[in-house]
């Protein structure tokens, strides 16, 4: 047969060949339900009725049927100073809390990459403050800063360094303490993401570029860093996200203290509705979180995209 019958014979094929039927395609929805349905009432749902809540002035307590207001709580909302300053405070935390994550987890993960004595070990230790819930990393950490008895101040008195501070009440030390809270108990998860992409790095590529004289530098700038930049990214994306959604650890350890020094985004919603009772108020300051949140996340996927890393 010549080449011009084969391509005869092939032009003559069903057009809709390769392609999977409609009775496939209807079995693969059915596989994907089980999965999609916890996702659209647990989540999706939840977050349509947040943003309808937002256009009312829902309170609680109120024995009148609750208004539709339309945009007021958001016309209120850009008038908050209040709001915007823990904003502010919001994305110091997360910037603050992000940026030596990633650097000490990263350092924690080239070393856990080597061939080291117990290195098994010195693994599973460095996961631990992730098997920990933040609410008992807030009380723990709450000792540790305590004024009168914690570990921190007992140490500093020991060297002679001071009598001790009050960490978490002071104005000055009580985000810087909340920060460093936070990089703890949020380093095991960047450095598990970091070793994994550090172990799908072939060695060969390290050897050759060894046996060429590069320098341990130069063989992270030219092999490890250009392997490990598509999970450095992905990891300090979703990092960032968790971090300005955070509301547990600093609920804990301050509670927003002092004079709202610590205030994150999430707490003052949380506080304007179930301690104030105005519900359509903080569903507006939800909307807005998810609003920045999902402009930073389309950023970082655009950015993704433009240097060739998603796929």
């Amino acid at each position: 047969m010549t080449a011009v019958t084969e391509a005869r014979h092939t032009a003559k094929s069903p057009p809709g060949r390769g392609r999977p039927r409609r009775g496939a395609r209807r079995g693969a929805w059915f596989l994907v339900l089980p999965a999609l349905l916890p996702i659209l009432v647990l989540s999706v749902g939840p977050l349509l009725h947040g943003v309808l809540l937002a256009f009312t002035d829902a309170q609680s307590g109120r024995t009148e049927p609750t208004r539709w207001i339309g945009g007021l709580n958001f016309t209120d909302l850009a008038r908050d100073t209040l709001f915007w300053e823990s904003f502010r405070i919001g994305l110091v935390w997360a910037v603050g809390v992000t940026v030596p994550q990633f650097l000490l987890a990263l350092g924690l993960a080239l070393l856990l990459n080597q061939d080291l004595r117990l290195r098994w070990l010195a693994r599973a230790l460095a996961i631990v403050p992730w098997a920990m819930p933040e609410v008992v990393v807030g009380i723990m950490w709450r000792l540790v800063y305590n004024p009168d008895a914690g570990i921190l101040n007992e140490t500093l008195r020991d060297l002679g360094l001071g009598d001790g501070r009050d960490w978490l009440s002071g104005l000055g030390t009580a985000l810087p303490a909340v920060i460093v809270v936070g990089v703890w108990a949020g380093m095991p998860q960047t450095t598990v993401a970091l070793l994994a992409g550090l172990q799908n790095t072939p060695r060969e590529l390290h050897e050759a570029a060894a046996l060429d004289g590069a320098g341990a530098w130069r063989r992270f700038r030219t092999v490890t860093w250009p392997a490990l930049r598509p999970v450095a990214l992905a990891i300090t994306a979703l990092n960032f996200i968790w971090n300005v959604n955070a509301f547990a650890l600093v609920y804990v350890l301050t509670n927003g203290g002092p004079g709202g020094r610590t205030r994150l985004p999430m707490l003052f919603a949380y506080e304007e509705a179930f301690r104030y009772g105005q519900f359509g108020y903080a569903a507006a300051m939800g909307c807005v979180m998810v609003a920045v949140i999902s402009v930073l996340l389309a950023l970082f996927l655009a950015g993704r995209l433009k240097g060739g890393d998603g796929a």
